[in-house]
């Protein structure tokens, strides 16, 4: 199995930026994809994650009036748009793969690469 993330880039504050992750080698049914976010010199968080079956979607508090993720089943893809970013948005973002709809990165057995998201004040 493997995800491959992209779409991040250099953003101004209040903008917006669409980040897309597509898993190869698998086809979802039953799982479960999140994005995470770990800035530097901090701890890899939760941002939000999606059922694939049925689409429930759980959001970190702090994303969740701006953010939306969504799925393209498919191609067995998993969008994150982002809206209204702020400057605090930034850092890289990591696409996983499980099998709960959660907020615990160690219920993700499967990462992407990651995909730098720089959002300028």
């Amino acid at each position: 199995v493997q995800l491959q993330a992209s779409g991040g880039g250099l953003v101004q504050a209040g903008g917006s930026l669409r980040l897309s992750c597509a898993v190869l080698g698998r086809t979802l049914s039953s799982d479960r994809m999140g994005w995470f976010r770990q800035a530097p010199g901090k701890e890899r968080e939760f941002a939000a994650a999606i059922a694939w079956g049925g689409g429930r979607s759980l959001y970190a508090a702090s994303v969740k009036a701006r953010f939306t993720i969504s799925k393209y089943s498919a191609k067995n893809t998993v969008f994150l748009q982002m809206n209204n970013l702020e400057p605090e948005d930034t850092a890289v973002y990591y696409c996983a793969l499980g099998r709960s709809l959660s907020s615990a990165s160690s219920d993700y057995p499967y990462w992407g690469q990651g995909t730098q998201v720089t959002v300028s004040s």
